[in-house]
C-alpha cells in the first residue's frame, strides 16, 4: 500500500498544519494538523517502544467519543495496530464476549465506564493492560520520545485492519466486521465523490465510536480531505442545533431518530441553517413528513444506504430527488458494484424483488475469527447483504426489508418495513414497527407497534386505513400503541425487544 494513502495527517501537517482539525466540544480543547500529526507520532512511538506493541495487536476501548480516539487512529494508520471500540452500552459479562473473540493487548476505558470494565475478567486478570484513558495520556505526556515530528512509517498491506467493528447484533450474536486500510481509503474517495467533501468541508460527530457511522460516514473522509471536525461525547439534540449554527457546519450527518429529536427543539424554527448543503440521513429511512419539516427550515436530505461491513457509504440519494423518489436509498456510489438476485442466484429484471449483493475495494475481507460467518456472507467476491430490494427503471434501489424480518403468512411474503412505510404516511402515526406473531389459521401474522400523536386514533381507525393501502393478508392482525418504539444503539428499531 502507498505510504500515503496509509498516513493521511502527516500530508496535512505539512500542507495546512495551523488548521484546526478536532475540537472536542465539552472541553474546548483543539488540535491543528501539526499538533495532531506530532502527538500521534508520539503515540506511536510510545505504543511501540514503550510497550512493545506490534503490527496486529488489538486495543480494545471502552469509552465514549473524545479526542484521545482520533490520536489513537492516527497511530493506527502509522503502526499497524488494530483499534476496537466496544460499545459501552453492555455490561461486564457482555464486554468479556466481544473481549474474548478480539483478544487484545491493551484494554482503555474513559471514568463513566470504569466499574463496568472492572467487572470484566480481562481487567480481574491483566491488571497491568487495563488503562484509563486520562491516564494513559498523563503516562504518554511524561514519556521521553526522542523525536516527536517523525515516526517511521511501518508499511502495511492494502488489506491489514485498522478496525475490528462489531455488528450490532439484531439477528444474532455479534461479529467482528474487519475494517482495512483499502476499505478506509476507498470509502473515503466514495463518499467525497457523492458528498462533496474536500478542504472547506467542517461537521460534526455525535455518533458513537463503537459504530462505523461514528467513524466512517463523515469523520475518516473529512480528516483524509484536510476538513474540520467537532466532536461530542454523545447526541444531544438542543446542543446540535447551537453548534451547527455557531460553527457553520457544511454537513451533519444522523440517523432519522435524530433529527425528529432535533425537529421537535424549541430553537428549532429559529435555527440558521444556512452553511448547510444538507443532511445526510442513514440507519433507517427518513419518514417524507419528517423530510418536509426539514425543507421548511431550508434544509435538504440526502438519504443513503450502508453497512458495517461494506463502505459504509455505498448509495445517495441526490437531494434534489428526495421527494420525487421518496423511499428510495439512491444510486450506488462511484467504485460500488451491485447486483440483485433471487433465491437461485439468478439477477432479476428492474422492479423485481431479490437480495442485494455488493462488491468492489470497499467490501471487507470477513469477520474476525469466524470463517463460518465469512464464508455465508461472501460468495465469489459478492458479499450477500440479506437486504431484499428493488431496482426501478432509472437504477434507483429501494429497500423493502431484511430477510430475516421476512415472514409467511398464508403462504405469502411479508416485509415489515413495507408496512411501517404505509403507516408512517398517515398523519397521525408518529412511528410504527411490524413483527410477526403465531396464528392458528394463518401460520404467522402481522402484530403493529404504533406511537400517534392523536390520542382518539383507535385500532379500527387503523385496521380501515390498511385497508385502503394493503393486500389483505399485508394488514397486520394486531394493534398496540406505545408511548415510544424502542431503538438499539444504532437508532433501528429494536425488534428484539418488541417480540420480547
Amino acid at each position: 500500500m502507498n505510504i500515503l494513502q496509509q498516513d493521511w495527517i502527516s500530508k496535512w501537517a505539512l500542507y495546512a498544519p495551523n488548521k484546526i482539525a478536532i475540537k472536542e466540544f465539552e472541553s474546548g480543547r483543539t488540535l491543528t494538523y501539526k499538533q495532531l500529526n506530532k502527538q500521534g507520532n508520539k503515540l506511536a512511538h510510545y505504543l511501540t517502544t514503550n510497550l512493545n506493541i506490534s503490527k496486529g495487536d488489538r486495543i480494545v476501548f471502552v469509552a465514549e467519543n473524545c479526542l484521545e480516539y482520533l490520536l489513537f487512529f492516527m497511530a493506527a494508520q502509522k503502526t499497524g495496530i488494530i483499534l476496537v471500540p466496544l460499545n459501552y452500552r453492555l455490561t461486564s459479562s457482555e464486554l468479556d464476549g466481544l473481549i474474548n473473540i478480539s483478544e487484545p493487548i491493551l484494554l482503555i476505558y474513559d471514568e463513566g465506564n470504569k466499574e463496568k470494565v472492572k467487572g470484566t475478567e480481562f481487567s480481574k486478570n491483566n491488571v497491568d493492560k487495563s488503562f484509563d484513558i486520562v491516564e494513559f495520556f498523563k503516562l504518554l505526556k511524561d514519556s521521553n520520545i526522542e523525536d516527536e515530528n517523525y515516526f517511521p512509517i511501518n508499511k502495511l498491506d492494502e488489506n491489514h485492519p485498522i478496525f475490528i467493528l462489531f455488528t450490532s447484533g439484531t439477528t444474532g450474536v455479534p461479529k467482528g466486521a474487519i475494517y482495512t486500510h483499502k476499505m478506509l481509503f476507498w470509502n473515503s474517495i466514495n463518499t467525497a465523490i457523492s458528498l462533496i467533501i474536500n478542504t472547506d468541508t467542517k461537521t460534526i460527530n455525535c455518533m458513537p465510536p463503537f459504530h462505523t457511522g461514528g467513524w466512517n460516514v463523515l469523520v475518516t473522509p473529512v480528516l483524509h480531505h484536510g476538513g474540520s471536525l467537532v466532536i461530542t461525547k454523545s447526541f444531544c439534540a438542543k446542543t446540535t442545533l447551537k453548534l451547527i449554527e455557531d460553527e457553520e457546519f457544511t454537513l451533519f450527518f444522523g440517523v432519522p431518530t435524530m433529527l425528529k429529536m432535533m425537529s421537535e427543539e424549541s430553537s428549532f424554527e429559529n435555527t440558521n441553517f444556512s452553511s448547510l448543503m444538507y443532511c445526510i440521513v442513514g440507519g433507517e429511512a427518513m419518514p417524507i413528513p419528517l423530510i418536509e419539516i426539514w425543507k421548511k427550515q431550508s434544509v435538504l436530505i440526502r438519504q443513503g444506504y450502508g453497512l458495517t461491513e461494506v463502505g459504509p457509504n455505498l448509495t445517495s440519494l441526490h437531494h434534489d430527488d428526495a421527494i420525487r423518489k421518496k423511499g428510495s436509498i439512491g444510486r450506488p456510489n462511484f467504485y460500488v458494484q451491485t447486483k440483485i438476485v433471487n433465491n437461485l442466484g439468478e439477477k432479476v429484471g428492474a422492479n423485481e424483488r431479490g437480495e442485494l449483493l455488493l462488491k468492489g475495494p470497499m467490501v471487507t475481507p470477513g469477520y474476525w475469527q469466524n470463517k463460518e460467518e465469512t464464508n455465508k456472507s461472501i460468495i465469489d467476491g459478492w458479499f450477500h447483504t440479506g437486504d431484499v430490494v428493488i431496482s426501478d427503471n432509472e437504477d434507483y434501489l429501494y429497500i423493502v426489508d431484511r430477510i430475516k424480518n421476512m415472514y409467511i403468512s398464508g403462504g405469502e411474503n411479508v416485509y415489515p418495513a413495507e408496512i411501517e412505510r404505509i403507516l408512517q404516511v398517515h398523519e397521525e402515526i408518529v412511528e410504527a414497527a411490524i413483527i410477526n406473531v403465531p396464528d392458528n389459521k394463518w401460520g404467522e401474522v402481522g402484530k403493529a407497534f404504533i406511537v400517534v400523536s392523536n390520542n382518539n386514533l383507535t385500532e379500527k381507525d387503523i385496521i380501515d386505513y390498511c385497508k385502503t393501502k394493503l393486500a389483505k393478508f399485508k394488514i397486520p392482525k394486531h394493534i398496540e400503541f406505545l408511548k415510544e418504539i424502542p431503538k438499539n444503539d444504532t437508532g433501528k428499531i429494536d425488534r428484539k425487544s418488541l417480540k420480547q
